[in-house]
């Protein structure tokens, strides 16, 4: 198939909660929607439907003014949107995927920072973010027109390549891709639940001594000891600064006596790319070891300490994944990041759709065929987002369920889509249902949705 039309929608939404990226905080965000119409070569039609939250503080950290990158980032999504109906190639979603990302991707990028200024052009990461949504619709399209669930259509029935078209494995080891198809890396069939991670932000209140009058006024959670009650959550992820290693010791330690207290089975570290070397993390998880133990072993992986970019800042981390699982998350912008990761150390990988499904599932793919460890990490996904995101980990068999909190920071955002599907954006029993998604694509039932969309910002139609 190949897409014949986008049209590009902004949906601003204002958190609940604020919520800190690094040395910024979000307090807002736009989520970039998209809707494609695709065509097979019988002349065959079906829409498809995508959606990523366009976090401009984790896309592209800066000191340039958050809104002189948010409007670059809606700026480029409007000329993504042209590209991708330009684009023409016929193919299988992935496939069109893969290469719309490896072609124009890059070269829409390099024109479009040509404007910027020389020290604050658009990261790749950024980058991705904006092309996501229309790649998500793109792969819900080929389901439809298949007649079939994303994830069935990722076999030799519907593609035309193996992934040894795709994916080049590492130089040491005997992987061989000949044969293979994403299919042989997925579980065969989805979990039908999903335990659900809860992010310690970095305000967050751990304890009602620490509120103050920025709480908001609702009936909802606040406090942790609320929200593990609530949710009945057993696996929380502890956001830390990275360069105050007192502070991030003791929050670990704070977080992790409570967790304890509250029956919590799994901790995770997220630094927040901020540390600059192996030592800071291993300092930190050597003192557990010694002093708290017991928090110690609760701590599942750790996740993407680092800076962003592997060939600039290429750290030997063996001694820290020797430790514990250490993840990337922000660096894995494609499988040749996670390969170059891999020849320095790291071990696993938290995935994202927010880079892409296509790129996903190939660094899915390469992940697993080498032996890493597996998560699906959250990008804060409200409304169309979260239903991509969370079946991403139900066929991505990963060390333990899905990151999920866009229900802490703007619940209200998703309400008609929760309607639909309440299993997936309220968690019961620490728990997300997946039991609601049916039908082809990604089973948004999106005609059950009843959500009044504002006029496209930009509506782009094939040249016939």
């Amino acid at each position: 198939m190949r897409l014949t039309s986008a049209e590009l929608y902004l949906l601003p939404v204002e958190t609940r909660i604020p919520l800190k990226f690094g040395s910024e905080t979000l307090t807002s965000v736009t989520c970039a929607r998209v809707r494609v119409t695709a065509v097979n070569r019988e002349g065959q039609t079906a829409e498809g439907w995508g959606e990523t939250p366009l976090s401009v503080q984790w896309v592209w950290p800066s000191d340039l003014s958050y809104n002189v990158r948010s409007v670059a980032l809606q700026h480029f999504c409007r000329q993504l949107a042209a590209a991708w109906v330009e684009f023409g190639q016929y193919g299988h979603a992935l496939e069109v995927g893969e290469a719309f990302s490896r072609t124009r991707l890059a070269a829409l990028r390099d024109q479009f920072n040509h404007r910027m200024p020389q020290t604050e052009r658009l990261p790749l990461l950024a980058a991705l973010a904006c092309s996501s949504p229309f790649d998500i619709a793109l792969h819900d399209a080929y389901g439809k027109l298949a007649g079939r669930p994303v994830y069935e259509t990722y076999g030799p029935e519907f593609m035309n390549r193996d992934l040894s078209a795709l994916l080049e494995p590492a130089a040491d080891s005997n992987v061989d891709f000949r044969g293979k198809y994403p299919g042989d890396y997925l579980r065969a069939s989805r979990e039908k639940k999903l335990a659900a991670w809860h992010l310690v932000g970095g305000l967050d209140p751990l304890s009602q001594a620490e509120v103050n009058g920025n709480a908001p006024h609702d009936a909802r959670p606040y406090i942790l000891s609320d929200w593990i009650r609530s949710d009945g959550l057993k696996c929380l992820k502890i956001k830390l600064r990275g360069n105050d290693a007192a502070w991030d010791f003791d929050r670990v330690v704070q977080v992790g006596r409570m967790a304890i207290r509250e029956g919590v089975a799994h901790l995770t570290t997220d630094f927040n790319c901020t540390v600059q070397q192996p030592a800071y993390v291993n300092d930190i998880l050597d003192r557990l070891r010694k002093h708290e133990p017991a928090i110690f072993d609760m701590i599942l992986y750790v996740e993407q300490p680092f800076p962003y970019d592997l060939a600039t800042h290429a750290l030997d981390v063996r001694s820290v994944a020797e430790r514990k699982p250490l993840l990337m998350d922000e660096s894995a912008d494609s499988w040749t990041s996670v390969r170059l990761g891999r020849t320095l150390g790291w071990n696993g990988v938290a995935l994202k759709t927010c880079k892409t499904q296509t790129g996903a599932i190939l660094s899915l793919c390469w992940a697993k065929a080498h032996g890493m460890h597996l998560m699906v990490q959250d990008l804060t996904n409200p409304m169309l987002a979260q239903i991509p995101h969370v079946l991403l980990a139900a066929h991505a068999d990963t060390m333990m369920g899905v990151e999920s909190n866009a229900m802490q920071f703007y619940p209200d955002a998703s309400a008609p889509e929760a309607l639909v599907h309440p299993g997936l954006f309220r968690r019961q029993g620490g728990e997300l249902d997946l039991s609601s998604l049916r039908g082809s694509g990604f089973g948004y039932r999106i005609d059950e949705i009843q959500r009044t969309l504002p006029e496209p910002i930009v509506r782009c139609v094939a040249k016939s």
